[in-house]
């Protein structure tokens, strides 16, 4: 009754288990914008930015410090030791950084903190069947669309892109109103002063208030028309009233409606759209958000017949999808397991009782996730996959070893006792090695630490509760099921030189003469299997390593940016050429969403403008690999000037958790002086172009947006009273225009804006500078030219930078084009405290190389203190050690054969392997053990212990094995994850098994003989 208490409870845990895509992570950064209009990057840099890191590097935790400067802005990431609490890093960096935030000279100052959670968990295109105009489309996307989705529970907002706004505008005369003696201010003061509702005060009548209100609102464009805007005199007098005519708005411009220059420009497959970022409520399940977005949306089908819905993006679908598999995965490996079984014990009775270990493992497991506050995500899931073929391990051996107790004529109960309590130790001993390899998992530091905390906290739940339903649930089940029985099947006898077999289910007797030789020859043996341990690490260099495994996904992101300055007409005209190249590559069967300009949602928004897009890529189908398309296009992109383009294929929302680059390959070139870098940034770039291995090389050396620069007479413009400020604000209005308040029409407040004609550089050299009642052309007070901003400045870790990145090809592994680089780079001189290295991905693949490695050595050493506990000896648990290198070949060549490289998932799969692959030796050398004392001659002990155990070590290696065969076969979302895991252990649980039986006896004898030998 206990055990279905359990079961109860887990089921109701389950049903109260959150469901997220990953743990819950969140990436230790903080990110300080600010704004500083017209001020050039050196002069940010040293007024702002360096204070800014200098201050942030020196709070608690802080691990790095990076800025990006550009011309009126600056970007300052602080990045975090993930043990951090952001909450509180927040609130000390807001404290450290208030003098900056309260600084004058500073237009915009943000403190924001990166999380992948805040992201919008849809995006959804809108197009109509008729209708192109944007701010039509726009009017009814926000008025209803909209507002029926924000009414969605959990959704927080619904932001638009691509839409357009209706203004007023009033194109002005330029000749008109300076034949008449007017201005642009002098329009927008008549405007403003016909165009308002004022208060009067009240008035009392028979008991009743009244409110006095004057009322001069425009409402028409006959309205406007026919506004007056000044006088001009008809006759010879120019002081009487009667001589003086008025001067409409209509004689000197021209009033319409127009929509406003685009923010941003969104595209369908090369359609107009708008696009709709869906975000939801911090706390609430993103696949019930997304599940009630899509009933939402039906509705809105079925009320607007004729607008169309893509959805670009779909966190939920993608989360949903990504659970989906990982549960079939796990469902499929358990079926498989049990056919496994099946098949070894031939009996339903038996095969029955030990898969029922698997559920009722799993279900208990959800108790000690529910409190241990974990959620339903791939990783926690894919620790039960992982760990799916393990539940039955115990419960094989354990019920292995109660049948044989039966079959000797023990009655059923103390079959049970004796059969339990015999393997009771080391089947306990083969749990806690396995559990053990995951505590330097559980305290690892790093964002390879954060991740795996989930499944090694699972696998270890469900190993205890495996462990305790195996000693406790499977001698009781088979008390019930087998009660009253003589004999449950016919055994081998004791005696392990006799062969006859009578029963049916499958026996190796074959082993015990193959045992008896191997052991004749055990110092070749031993010598062989040292050989096949070297031979397979010097294959390592050709397996290659990475930090995390590259994505399969069938869509990809381009960001591109153009030189500053470039208006968002020509931005997109190159995006559209970049949309028809992709469609004449890959026709019919590709989806292209096209954002240009800003509010993309990217992580820089800051530098975001009209000289910036982004495109979302989906193949349709699998017509063509993405890489291959990435290098098509790459190829098309190279030889456009002033273009710079970067891909990333969306791998996953691990990517943005890590805080990955989203080139590959990043090389940073360290120094202080700005042309020094710069000069080196491009002989680096230059170096490595002619690399294989890698396509689509860009670097941060850039100039930055043109200017033109007005130099002020000072001698003239002193005689004169003209300053720099009178001069640059009557050419801002003269250039710009300018609002001249708001009017209602048709439902929605219009914005009125006095537009004057565009001008060229010809024209500013003209302009009229008006002081007092004298007038002066620009050219004459100042000396105009044409200059360009400085470009962008990277800093890191309060050093200056430069930036080469590319991407790698898909037959080249990051490893490799890294030493590559550094072979190449070696040979550029360098001045004094300069330096190149190679960061981004590589870095991170070194730290968890090191992390990693570390934590499988200190998994090796608690894995034999664990063992040497168990059998109160120091040799024998060196005996079964052993069995890690030989599993750790395995690991290698299964990376080798299948073309995998080896990553920091794939490491862990090698970490846990350390604590499976030494459960085959441990039943092996206790059963040894066992015989050996009592009184068996040593080379009949281990053949009697090797003929006993190589069923329970062959069902149990095989369950795990093909329990985890679907996870290592890559199917379905974020599956490249676990792959790599699925694959390290199936590998080298295959040499580990098939060497146990063979190399393990032969060190045992070795070391049995050694140890006679010295008490000699």
């Amino acid at each position: 009754m206990a055990v279905l208490a359990l079961v109860l409870l887990g089921i109701i845990s389950y049903g109260k288990l959150g469901v997220d895509l990953f743990p819950n992570l969140n990436n230790p950064r903080l990110f300080v914008e600010l704004t500083v209009t017209d001020c050039p990057p050196e002069e940010i840099e040293s007024k702002f930015v360096e204070g800014i890191e200098s201050t942030s590097i020196r709070q608690d935790d802080v691990v790095g410090v990076s800025s990006i400067i550009k011309s009126g802005a600056a970007q300052i990431t602080i990045e975090y030791a993930w043990k951090k609490n952001m909450d509180e890093a927040f609130l000390d960096i807001q404290k450290a950084l208030a003098s900056y935030m309260n600084n004058s000279e500073i237009d915009e100052f943000v403190i924001t903190q990166h999380d992948p959670n805040t992201a919008p968990i849809m995006i959804v295109g809108v197009t109509h069947s008729t209708i192109t105009d944007m701010a039509q489309l726009r009017k009814s996307t926000e008025s209803y669309v909209r507002n029926e989705i924000v009414r969605v529970a959990g959704i927080a907002d619904v932001e638009l892109t691509g839409d357009e706004v209706v203004d007023l505008i009033i194109e002005t005369d330029e000749y008109k109103l300076n034949a008449f003696g007017l201005s642009t201010s002098d329009i927008s003061s008549k405007i403003q002063n016909a165009n308002q509702s004022v208060s009067g005060g009240n008035i009392n009548e028979g008991g009743t208030q009244y409110l006095v209100k004057g009322v001069s609102m425009v409402a028409t464009l006959s309205d406007f028309e026919d506004l007056v805007v000044g006088y001009k005199s008809v006759g010879a007098s120019s002081t009487s009233s009667a001589s003086m005519a008025p001067i409409y708005l209509r004689d000197v411009a021209t009033i319409s409606f127009q929509n406003q220059r685009p923010e941003n420009i969104v595209r369908i497959n090369g359609q107009r759209a708008i696009g709709l970022s869906i975000y939801k409520e911090t706390q609430y399940n993103t696949v019930q958000a997304v599940n009630g977005v899509f009933d939402a949306l039906e509705d809105i089908k079925s009320a607007l017949p004729q607008y169309h819905f893509e959805i670009i993006t779909n966190q939920g679908g993608f989360i949903e999808n990504s659970i989906k598999e990982v549960k079939d995965t796990a469902v499929i490996g358990i079926l498989l397991a049990v056919i496994v079984l099946f098949i070894f014990l031939r009996r339903i009775g038996t095969t029955v009782i030990v898969s029922l270990s698997i559920p009722i493992s799993i279900i208990t497991t959800f108790n000690l996730m529910y409190f241990n506050g974990q959620s339903l995500n791939i990783m926690s899931l894919g620790g039960l996959a992982l760990g799916a073929g393990m539940l039955v391990d115990n419960a094989i051996v354990v019920v292995e070893n109660i049948v044989r107790h039966h079959n000797q004529g023990k009655s059923t109960m103390e079959a049970a006792i004796a059969g339990t309590s015999e393997v009771a130790g080391a089947v306990t001993a083969s749990t806690l090695t396995t559990i053990v390899v995951f505590l330097p998992i559980v305290y690892l530091q790093g964002a390879t630490g954060e991740l795996f905390k989930d499944m090694a906290w699972t696998v270890t739940f469900s190993l205890l509760c495996s462990l305790v339903v195996s000693l406790i649930v499977i001698p009781t089940l088979y008390y019930g099921l087998f009660r009253g029985r003589k004999k449950a099947v016919l055994e081998l006898s004791e005696d392990a030189a006799s062969s006859e077999i009578t029963s049916k289910d499958i026996r190796f007797t074959f082993y015990h003469d193959f045992l008896n030789k191997v052991l004749d020859m055990r110092g070749l043996v031993i010598l062989l299997a040292i050989a096949l341990f070297v031979i397979v690490l010097l294959l390592l260099p050709l397996v290659g390593t990475e930090f995390m495994p590259r994505s399969e996904s069938e869509s990809f992101t381009i960001s591109i940016k153009m030189q500053d300055g470039t208006r968002i007409e020509r931005t997109s005209s190159v995006v559209s050429s970049l949309e028809h190249i992709i469609y004449d590559l890959v026709p019919d069967s590709v989806m292209v969403y096209s954002h240009v300009g800003s509010n993309s949602g990217e992580t820089n928004s800051v530098f975001e403008g009209e000289h910036t897009a982004v495109m979302k890529v989906q193949l349709k189908s699998k017509t063509m690999d993405v890489n291959d398309l990435i290098n098509s296009i790459s190829a098309y992109t190279e030889t456009v000037p002033d273009l710079e383009v970067t891909y990333s294929q969306d791998e996953t929302a691990l990517s943005s958790l890590l805080g990955t680059d989203a080139a590959p390959l990043v090389v940073e070139i360290k120094g202080e002086d700005l042309d020094v870098i710069s000069s080196l940034t491009r002989e680096v770039q230059a170096t490595i172009e002619p690399m294989e291995g890698i396509f689509n090389i860009s670097s941060t050396v850039e100039d930055g947006a043109p200017e033109i620069e007005i130099v002020l007479d000072r001698m003239l413009a002193g005689q004169n009273n003209i300053s720099i400020s009178t001069v640059i604000n009557q050419i801002q209005s003269q250039l710009s225009g300018q609002e001249a308040g708001e009017f209602e029409y048709e439902g929605e407040l219009r914005n009125i804006v006095i537009k004057v004609p565009e001008k060229t550089l010809s024209d500013l050299m003209s302009m009229s500078i008006t002081s007092g009642s004298s007038q002066y052309m620009l050219q004459e007070l100042a000396t105009v030219r044409e200059t360009v901003a400085p470009g962008e400045i990277f800093r890191r870790n309060q050093s200056r930078i430069g930036k080469v990145t590319a991407n790698i090809r898909s037959n080249y592994t990051l490893d490799q084009v890294a030493r590559d680089v550094r072979k190449r780079t070696a040979s550029i001189e360098l001045p004094a405290n300069y330096s190149i290295n190679i960061t981004g991905q590589e870095e991170q693949r070194q730290e968890s190389t090191r992390s990693l490695s570390l934590a499988l050595i200190l998994s090796i050493i608690l894995v034999y203190m664990v063992i040497a506990s168990q059998f109160e000896s120091l040799m024998h648990p060196f005996t079964i050690i052993l069995t890690i290198p030989i599993a750790l070949t395995g690991a290698i060549l299964a990376f080798f054969f299948t073309g995998n490289t080896l990553n920091a998932m794939g490491v862990i799969g090698i970490v846990m392997l350390a604590g499976i692959a030494v459960n085959n030796s441990i039943l092996l050398v206790d059963r040894m053990n066992q015989i050996y004392r009592s009184g068996v001659s040593r080379r009949e002990a281990i053949l009697a212990a090797g003929q006993q155990r190589i069923r329970p070590i062959l069902m149990t290696t095989l369950t795990t094995i093909l329990a985890m065969l679907p996870m290592a076969l890559s199917f379905g979302e974020e599956a490249e994850l676990r792959s790599p895991m699925a694959l390290a252990v199936i590998g080298g649980l295959i040499t580990s098994t098939l060497m146990s039986l063979i190399v393990i006896p032969c060190v045992y004898d070795a070391v049995e003989q050694f140890k006679d030998y010295v008490r000699k």
